[in-house]
């Protein structure tokens, strides 16, 4: 039993490291590109509306960014706060031979 405790905290530990969380109030558009399914002109649609309208108040709010609906919130709402600092998963690029 104390083994398997012991497997799933290091199990944790490491994927923990996988997952990156990106702040929508402070993120860079290069920042938001990282996103699923967002792009330039959403990263800039998000940064402009963060300007004109000020900052979100909760994740959700992101739905009133023009093409930001539903089905982008559902896949974006476990990679975004809305405080704290931007952590962006680095990708794992081959190295060119």
């Amino acid at each position: 039993m104390k083994n398997l405790l012991l497997l799933l905290v290091t199990l944790f530990a490491f994927t923990g490291a996988a997952y990156a969380v990106v702040n929508i109030n402070t993120a860079t558009q290069a920042e938001l590109e990282t996103l699923q399914g967002i792009g330039p002109a959403k990263a800039k649609a998000i940064i402009d509306h963060r300007k004109k309208k000020g900052s979100f108040k909760s994740p959700g709010d992101l739905e009133n960014v023009k093409g930001i609906g539903p089905a982008t919130m559902k896949r974006l709402r476990k990679d975004i706060a809305v405080g704290g600092t931007t952590a962006v998963k680095k990708e794992n690029k081959p190295v060119p031979r």
